[in-house]
C-alpha cells in the first residue's frame, strides 16, 4: 500500500528541490526546512500546482515547536499533513483534521520503547521511522503499532528504497533527487 499512490514522498530542503517537486508528476511531497515567513507563499505555489505538501513542523525556522505553533499552522497555513517528534503537535494536528505523522528516531532500545509509548499516546495517522535503512525495525514498528510507516533518513539507493518498502513501509521520504526521478509517477 503506497502513500496515496506514491512509493516516494519527495522532500524539499531548499527552493531548487521544491521547484523540482512542482515540476514533477508527484502529487504529495514534504517541506523539510522552511522559514515561517515563506510558508504562505510556498503553500500558495504548491496549491496552484495541485501539490499536497506535508510540513515538518520541527524544522520551521522562526516558529516555536509547540501546540500554539501547531494551531497556527493548522488554521492559517493548512498543510496537507504535519510531521513532528512532539506529542502536542501531533495531537493538535489530529484535532484540527490535519494528517498527523509522528517522527521517531530509533537510536537504541530505550528510545524505541519510549517511541512505542509516545505512539500509544498520540495515535498518529502515520509514523515516520528514522533511519529508514533498517528494514527489520520497519517491520517491527509496523507489526507492533499497526500504524502505516514512512521510512526516512539515510536512504540513498533504489535497493534501500525497495528493502524499506518490502519491510512494510508505505512510502519512503527522501530529498535524494535521483530517487525522485527513478520513482516518478
Amino acid at each position: 500500500m503506497a502513500f496515496y499512490g506514491q512509493q516516494i514522498l519527495p522532500a524539499a530542503k531548499n527552493m531548487k528541490q521544491f521547484d523540482s517537486i512542482l515540476e514533477s508528476s508527484y502529487n504529495y511531497g514534504v517541506f523539510l526546512d522552511t522559514h515561517v515567513a515563506q510558508l504562505r507563499s510556498l503553500y500558495q505555489m504548491a496549491r496552484g500546482r495541485e501539490k499536497n505538501m506535508l510540513l515538518h513542523a520541527d524544522l520551521v525556522h522562526g516558529l516555536k515547536n509547540d501546540e500554539f505553533a501547531a494551531q497556527y499552522l493548522c488554521q492559517e497555513i493548512k498543510p496537507f499533513g504535519i510531521i513532528s517528534t512532539r506529542a502536542g503537535v501531533i495531537a493538535t494536528a489530529k484535532k484540527k483534521g490535519i494528517l498527523a505523522i509522528q517522527r521517531l528516531f530509533l537510536l537504541d532500545t530505550i528510545a524505541l520503547e519510549k517511541s512505542y509509548a509516545l505512539v500509544e499516546k498520540t495515535q498518529p495517522d502515520f509514523i515516520e521511522v528514522l533511519p529508514g535503512v533498517m528494514p527489520h525495525m520497519i517491520t517491527e514498528v509496523n507489526e507492533r503499532t499497526g500504524i502505516p510507516i514512512l521510512a526516512g533518513g539515510l536512504i540513498r539507493s533504489v535497493e534501500e528504497v525497495e528493502l524499506a518498502l518490502a519491510a512494510g513501509a508505505t512510502a519512503v521520504t527522501t530529498s535524494n533527487k535521483n530517487l525522485f526521478d527513478h520513482y516518478r509517477l
